[in-house]
């Protein structure tokens, strides 16, 4: 969803004034990209986060030496600032001697619910399905960490000056841009992950389904999910004994945008803006009165 700078001043301008600014989720390409993930495969060798991390210059830098630390899969992990992917190890109860690893990132959603409740247009929803991030935009609202169902954007609340929102872009700008697929899926020694056009995806996820229904849960998790996502797994047991949550099939812009209808219908932000600009002329006056009585 393209967004220049005159539209973000325009949309805060509308702010201002107290216009409704209801930044949605633009459909994009009829059949983005996407990735598919065997869960079968995954060997938990963290390779995936050790290529996010080296191309990803703005993340905290850790040694190559450092993602071979397997003492990582004691505890489970989540996406944070500093980290857009992460492996976790499972129980598996088909067979406990043989655990279950699972990669996590942003989704990517069709319809993200992020993008929705953004109201600057900080977090956009490209041609091709990568979901990607502004910070010049962003207010710091963090209504996107409230909206999205994976709880994927992280805040920099360390960062007291200048706070981004931090998330998986799908290597947008550095690889696909240029016509590569994302870091992670090409520093996969095992082929976990499949890149390519999402419906190509699906036939190839479905079609492993019917060759081995002992091997897979009968489902391509991502295919219907809040109406669709572009990052999608296949699992030997349920989705959700690898945190893969059971989020419904409807996209969550229908939950956040009529709530930005109700906000803004009653102008609050508005007032809001208003009554912290009328404290600050107030107490400007104030302050310029002392002066003047001082003055006397």
């Amino acid at each position: 969803m393209p967004c220049n700078r005159r539209l973000f001043l325009k949309q805060l301008a509308g702010v201002a004034v107290g216009a409704p600014v209801l930044v949605q989720a633009q459909p994009g390409d009829t059949d983005p990209v996407g990735v598919l993930v065997d869960t079968t495969l995954c060997v938990g060798c963290r390779k995936c986060e050790a290529a996010c991390n080296q191309i990803n210059e703005e993340l905290p830098r850790q040694s190559p030496k450092s993602f071979e630390d397997l003492t990582v899969f004691a505890r489970r992990r989540r996406m944070d600032a500093g980290t857009f992917t992460v492996v976790n190890r499972y129980r598996n109860p088909n067979d406990p001697a043989k655990p279950v690893f699972a990669k996590f990132q942003c989704m990517h959603c069709l319809q993200p619910g992020c993008v929705s409740a953004c109201i600057v247009g900080a977090l956009s929803k490209e041609s091709n399905g990568a979901v990607t991030y502004d910070a010049w935009k962003c207010i710091g609202c963090r209504y996107c960490m409230v909206a999205c169902p994976f709880q994927v954007p992280a805040y920099e609340y360390h960062n007291a000056l200048t706070p981004k929102v931090r998330k998986c872009t799908l290597c947008f700008e550095k690889r696909l841009a240029r016509g590569e697929t994302p870091a992670c899926v090409q520093a996969c020694p095992m082929q976990v992950m499949t890149f390519g056009k999402r419906t190509d995806l699906i036939r190839q996820g479905e079609a492993k389904i019917r060759e081995h229904p002992d091997r897979y849960v009968p489902r391509v998790y991502g295919k219907d999910e809040v109406g669709g996502t572009t990052w999608m797994y296949l699992s030997s047991v349920p989705f959700d004994k690898i945190d893969l949550p059971v989020v419904g099939y409807h996209p969550v812009p229908g939950f956040t945008e009529p709530v930005q209808h109700l906000l803004f219908k009653w102008f609050l932000p508005p007032l809001a803006l208003y009554a912290v600009l009328g404290g600050i002329m107030r107490a400007v006056e104030k302050r310029n009165q002392d002066k003047s009585h001082e003055h006397a």
